[in-house]
């Protein structure tokens, strides 16, 4: 197996951030519709890592293209995955966790868990880093309790790493008032980073950006929304570097 090479872009990158790049995607599968698309997006990005949400975990295969399974969710069918770059990363711990519930988890159930997490040893550079896959609670709830489990799940994820550089990026179901919600991802040490364009545009009166990343210990490069398929979302492509001293609290 060849030697992991370090990824540089030169534009952006400034005095307190390390060139090495990390191309990470994320994309809702609209309850697996558009499983058939991972392979391309995997191969033609070039992604070091591939959040999914709405995967069938009944049926996920071992590898898309050159990343391997990490984990996915185990207590509902329709969840949350993570495929990461074998020949870059070494996987040290994966989670899933349970956040709080709206009426629509209670009465429908249909996600249990919605946030997984792994903790990668970049062999690029011999350190540890976070990523996450998130997926939040429908529109049917309200920005306050999604609001709840994005604090909630950054903490989770601190848990697994004090202090690690950490990337989650996801569905986040908050199209609108993000400006409200970014002040408070500030309050709690992280960054909200939004994508070119907007994430979700099938109807006519739900648009915005649903799928976004928030972050610590990194810089985000550049969302970018990738072209529509099978989902009713567009995936999302994060080009990420290291900041090189995580931001004190």
């Amino acid at each position: 197996m060849a030697d992991p090479q370090p990824r540089r872009e030169s534009a952006g990158i400034g005095p307190n951030v390390d060139s090495i790049v990390i191309k990470v995607i994320s994309y809702n599968l609209r309850k697996n519709h558009a499983s058939g698309e991972l392979v391309a997006l995997a191969e033609e990005s070039e992604a070091d890592v591939l959040c999914l949400q709405e995967a069938d975990t009944t049926a996920l295969p071992e590898s898309i293209a050159d990343l391997r399974l990490a984990d996915s969710t185990k207590r509902n069918r329709l969840g949350l995955a993570l495929y990461y770059r074998e020949q870059r990363f070494s996987n040290r711990s994966t989670q899933a966790f349970a956040l709080k519930k709206s009426l629509h988890d209670r009465v429908l159930r249909p996600a249990h868990e919605r946030l997984i997490g792994t903790v990668l040893v970049d062999a690029v550079d011999d350190r540890q880093l976070i990523v996450a896959s998130f997926h939040a609670a429908p529109l049917t709830a309200s920005n306050s309790l999604r609001r709840s489990q994005i604090r909630a799940a950054h903490e989770a994820l601190q848990h697994m790493g004090d202090r690690l550089p950490t990337l989650m990026v996801g569905d986040y179901n908050y199209p609108w008032f993000t400006s409200n919600l970014s002040e408070k991802v500030q309050a709690n040490g992280y960054e909200l980073t939004l994508s070119d364009k907007r994430t979700y545009t099938r109807y006519r009166f739900v648009k915005g950006h649903f799928d976004f990343a928030t972050s610590i210990g990194m810089a985000i490069d550049h969302v970018e929304t990738m072209p529509s398929g099978a989902s009713d979302h567009n995936p999302i492509l994060v080009t990420a570097s290291y900041l090189t001293q995580v931001p004190p609290d």
